[in-house]
Parts: structure tokens; sequence; C-alpha cells
């Protein structure tokens, strides 16, 4: 018996990412252009690590509180009041070591072996995969696609609910498609979690990131009722360049508080208390550090998808909201092959559709938070590609 036959059948099936795929493929190419991961170009800013470090430096490397040291979860508090109008305290949030652990601690809590979660598909596969390792079985719903628009198909939704069916997730402004849910959306689904004994897991990592006219994407916190059972994810990640901190939180009814306290004791015991001190000045500080970061992400996702569509052979509308363009390029149909041909020919990494589940295969993905001029290079090496298929 080999050592692999003596492992978990949930290990075991825990699907190799087709972004780290293509990512490990190229690393660390010279001239390289990375679009391939959710990440933009900007170093975590000085406010932050100027936190981290006076915290280092005062000798703050013990065990800390596992919910999060009080310090984070009432300025998370004060960010939802400045930002999505609540009032919610702060034993309503908590502290976890990434927006996935989040997710993961999310499942823990809401899943058993054998329920289902239904998911919006295409979808950042990370969610689906989670569930699976967890024990429950991932279902997708597809969003409809037509004339470069995604929506929502509530009948699709309902239709992939069973009687086992545990949890929703829904995450707006989307990755990959950039579909980004209307206040009326939230309603129908929040509805239709009601009538069927639902929890909702809601990844809103996005939600700052909105290119309509209100500063923020709408939120299942603008219709629900405090007693909904919605268990929000979310990660500092992409609003203040932090993806390599693992840091995240989630907002969560304060009854369960004690449930998700043990379920961080066995699993990291906590955040070290550093890393939340920089999360603290994050929020208190880096409203402006977000604002830049939207503007840049506008400016270079008009760069990509003008320049993209100039072709007459990529198939791409403008996204409402998130990171990242969901192409279609006219001739490609494997686009795990064409991730490879196109990191080869022009050193811009791409993500393939195939990565991203039902209805995601034709489609490719590239995350424009970078330099303005950066995208403007990278948009040139691919129309150039384009035009000689």
């Amino acid at each position: 018996m080999s050592v692999l036959e003596t492992l978990s059948p949930r290990a075991l099936a825990a699907p190799e990412s087709g972004i780290v795929e293509v990512v490990n493929y190229a690393r660390g190419r010279d001239g390289l252009i990375p679009l391939w991961v959710g990440e933009g170009d900007s170093v975590t800013p000085e406010f932050i690590n100027r936190a981290a470090k006076t915290s280092l430096d005062k000798g703050e490397t013990f065990y800390t509180w596992q919910r999060g040291i009080p310090a984070l979860r009432q300025a998370l508090a004060d960010y939802y009041t400045r930002h999505f109008g609540t009032d919610l305290p702060m034993e309503n949030f908590y502290a976890v070591g990434s927006g996935m652990q989040a997710i993961q601690l999310g499942l823990q809590a809401v899943t058993s072996p054998g329920d289902e979660v239904v998911y919006l598909s295409p979808s950042w596969p990370n969610f689906a995969a989670a569930a699976e390792i967890a024990g429950a079985h991932a279902i997708p719903a597809e969003l409809t696609y037509q004339a470069g628009r995604w929506q929502l198909d509530l009948d699709r939704v309902k239709a992939a609910i069973t009687p086992k069916t545990r949890l929703l997730f829904v995450n707006t402004p989307s990755n990959p498609t950039g579909w980004t849910a209307t206040r009326e959306d939230l309603a129908a689904l929040l509805g239709l979690a009601r009538e069927r004994g639902l929890w909702i897991m809601a990844d809103e990592i996005y939600a700052r990131y909105y290119y309509g006219k209100a500063l923020r994407a709408p939120s299942f916190l603008d219709v629900m009722a405090s007693e909904d059972r919605i268990l929000f994810v979310n990660s500092f990640s992409k609003n203040w360049s932090m993806t390599g901190w693992r840091i995240g939180w989630i907002v969560a009814p304060a009854e369960i508080g004690q449930v998700i306290e043990n379920l961080v004791q066995y699993s990291t015991s906590g955040v070290a208390q550093f890393i939340q001190q920089g999360a603290v000045a994050a929020l208190d500080e880096g409203d402006g550090f977000v604002a830049e970061n939207i503007e840049k992400a506008r400016r270079s996702r008009d760069i990509l998808c003008e320049a993209l569509t100039a072709t007459n052979r990529v198939e791409t509308l403008k996204p409402e909201g998130a990171l990242y363009s969901f192409l279609r390029i006219d001739g490609l149909a494997d686009t795990r092959r064409a991730a490879i041909d196109i990191v080869d020919k022009t050193g811009v990494g791409l993500a393939p559709g195939t990565a991203f589940g039902p209805g995601g295969a034709s489609f490719m993905r590239a995350c424009f938070l970078r330099d303005p001029a950066i995208i403007t290079t990278a948009a040139d090496r691919l129309q150039d590609y384009i035009r000689k298929l």
C-alpha cells in the first residue's frame, strides 16, 4: 500500500488549484506581468507596517484573545458604522487567520458531513473545495450570461436547493465575473433563505470595489433583520494590500461567539497580536489608501477592457465590481492550454476559466488592480497575441 493510499479520501479529493497550476508554471520569469491571482501591486502601506513593528517592539508576541483583541473588534465595528451604516457592537466581530479561514470556520459551524451548500457559479474555487473537504457537498447554481452581462437566476438557485441544503454562499461583487447583486437580488436570496430555513454565508470582500454611483456595493446588511442567519466573511487582503498578512474577520450573531472562539482554539488558537495591531491601523487610518486602490482599479479596468474589446475578438464588459475582467477570446476553447500559451508568448499571466467551475470554462480571468501603466503594457501584449490568432 502506498503512502497516498493511507490518506483521508477527503484530502485526496482536494483539487489542485487551476490558478496555482499556471502560477507555478511561470513564476519568477523576467518581464512577467502577473494578472492571474487576486492581488494588487502595491505593498502594504507604512502606517500599517509601523503599527505591527511597534507591537513587536513592545513584546506583544504572546497568546491573545481568540476572538480578536478588543481594539480590533471595536475598530471593525467602527468601520462598519462608517461604511455600512450599522450600529453593531464589537461582540458581532471576530478576527481570524484570513478570509479563507473565515470560510472554513463558517462551514464548520453550520454544516455537517453529508449536508449540501449552494453557491453561485462561476465562482472562486476555494469555497467549493473547502466545503467538500469539510464533508459537505457543494452544489453550483449558475449565473446567466447574456450580451456580456452576468445575472442572478433565482429559479436556478431554487432548483439547486434540496432537503439536505444548509447554506447559500453568495459572493458579491463576484470573483471572477464582477457580477454585483442589486438590493433586489439580495432581498430575493434572503427571502429564499428564510423560506427554506437556510444560513447565508456572505462573502463581501469586494464591497468597496464598486464602480457604480454609490461608494460601495449593495450588502445583505442593507436588507437583513437582526434575527436573520447570515455569516459575513471578509479579509484585509484586498482593501489594504495585505494579502500576505493572512488576517480576516467574521461578522456573526453574538450568540454564536463561543462556538466561533472554540473553533478558532482548535485550529490556529488566534491571530498574532502584532498582526492584529496592523489591522487596527488599517481600519482606523486606511480609508484614504483604500480610496486610492479603488481609483487605481477603476482606471486600470477601463484601460484593459477597452483595449481587449477593441480587438473585436474578445467578449467582455467592464465589471460593475471586484477586481477582474472575465473575458472570452474568440477561437480559444481550451483556456487551461491557452493560459500556458499566453504566458509563454506574452509574459502576461491569466487564470484559466476552467478553474472557476460551471459556466466559466470558456473564459479567462485577469486581475486589474495594478498600476495603469503596467496594465497598458499587458493590454498591448494581449492585443498583439489575440490579433495573431
